[in-house]
């Protein structure tokens, strides 16, 4: 059988084009099911990250799964970040779901919609270690229905510059740590 040039450089070709060439790196990512469907303030789910790599920037989001039935246009999480050296800080976080008209922002099928919610863009970790994040629901009904499940998604997406680079400016409050 002859090689057929023109074929390999198609198959080649379509490869390629099917790849995503991307920088981010997707580092971590965990979902955990809410119990029945009806998130309890008391049901604090954790997600243990091992970061290694102190020189890069990270995206960090939410994920959630709720049903066409959830009442809000919002979610209020309270996030605990705990540090490889125990040290822990918190902070009170709103996820956008919906538009005024009460068109969810998600992805849907059937009766329930996905979401993947930025809460923070180039974060840096100062340490290689375990950091434990924990989401606490914050909102005024207890428990809130039609929650399928929350989750944490970490993407690698580029690194800091030395200080003194011409790329970096100090005072830059886009680049935060988590």
């Amino acid at each position: 059988m002859k090689p057929n040039p023109p074929f390999y450089l198609l198959l080649l070709l379509t490869w390629c084009c099917g790849c995503q060439f991307s920088t981010r790196l997707n580092v971590f990512e965990q979902q955990t099911a809410i119990p029945h469907q009806s998130w309890d303030a008391q049901f604090r789910p954790v997600f243990t990250v091992h970061i290694t790599d102190t020189a890069a920037l990270y995206d960090i989001y939410v994920t959630l799964r709720h049903t066409n039935n959830y009442r809000y246009s919002n979610l209020w999480l309270m996030i605990t970040t705990t540090f490889p050296d125990g040290r822990s800080i918190q902070r009170r976080v709103e996820l956008p779901l919906a538009d005024a008209t009460g068109k969810w922002f998600g992805s849907g099928m059937d009766d329930i919609f996905f979401h993947r919610i930025l809460i923070q863009h180039n974060a840096y970790f100062n340490e290689p270690g375990i950091y434990r994040f924990t989401f606490e629901q914050d909102m005024r009904d207890n428990p809130l229905s039609d929650v399928w499940n929350v989750g944490l998604r970490i993407e690698k997406v580029g690194h800091r510059q030395p200080i003194g680079s011409p790329d970096v400016h100090q005072a830059d409050s886009s680049t935060t740590q988590p």
